[in-house]
């Protein structure tokens, strides 16, 4: 299908494009980082006793492909991702490791100050950053950032609405946490940047486009950080 095809599809489904696609695929070319709420965009945010939570296999594939599609267009880059959870959560820690992301940051009272530590700390701009993300304690953050998705979910209608009115989010998905928002997402991204074909078939082939990424991505060191006095610092999660 034509790109506009797809977006069409996507609308049908119930994705909701807040921003016009022309000045979202504009925005989504400029991005160098891919940051994930974890609670309630990879679940359904329920927990248990232990902090603990789920993940999917279709999302860890859509966020793999993502990343190799940006490194296809910013000449084998790998773009910045990590994730943001409320707790100490050993299976989120275990996927981040397990997906090679850059950094995790935990108990973060006011995410909005990661902003400013990535700008210092790893020189992305805010603008830079695009931000997937599903509840209130988020919208500081994504005020702020280049491009916005907000995770569905049916209770939150007024959330929504209050998004879209203060222009705090580009896109709603039609998928919520729990039933693969972010293989959502990710495979719509893909598309708007206009390689969708191309990654797969490369993915497929596991070919001399692939394996260069897949290399360097294993070789990517996941870091933690969380609060510390007043400013976030790296700590040891085991």
């Amino acid at each position: 299908m034509t790109k506009g095809k797809i977006i069409e599809a996507y609308k049908n489904k119930g994705t909701q494009f807040v921003l016009n696609t022309e000045e979202l695929v504009s925005k989504l070319k400029n991005i160098k980082a891919i940051i994930f709420d974890w609670d309630g965009v990879f679940h359904s945010g329920y927990k248990n006793e232990n902090k603990s939570s789920l993940f999917s296999e279709a999302d860890s594939m859509g966020v793999n492909m993502l990343r190799f599609a940006y490194s296809m267009v910013n000449n084998g880059e790998i773009p910045y991702t990590a994730i943001i959870t409320g707790e100490h959560n050993k299976t989120a820690y275990y996927w981040a490791e397990r997906e090679h992301l850059n950094d995790v940051f935990f108990k973060i009272k006011d995410k909005v100050e990661i902003l400013e530590w990535l700008e210092e700390n790893r020189g992305i701009k805010k603008g830079e950053v695009l931000f997937v993300f599903d509840d209130i304690l988020d919208l500081s953050m994504a005020k702020n950032c280049g491009v916005r998705y907000l995770v569905n979910r049916e209770a939150s209608i007024a959330l929504q609405d209050y998004c879209k009115k203060n222009k705090l989010c580009d896109l709603i998905t039609s998928n919520d946490g729990g039933n693969h928002a972010v293989r959502e997402l990710s495979e719509l991204t893909i598309n708007l940047l206009g390689n969708w074909n191309t990654v797969v078939d490369e993915r497929v082939k596991y070919s001399v486009k692939y394996m260069p990424y897949i290399k360097n991505r294993q070789t990517i060191e996941t870091h933690f950080f969380t609060w510390v006095e007043g400013k976030l610092k790296a700590v040891e999660t085991k």
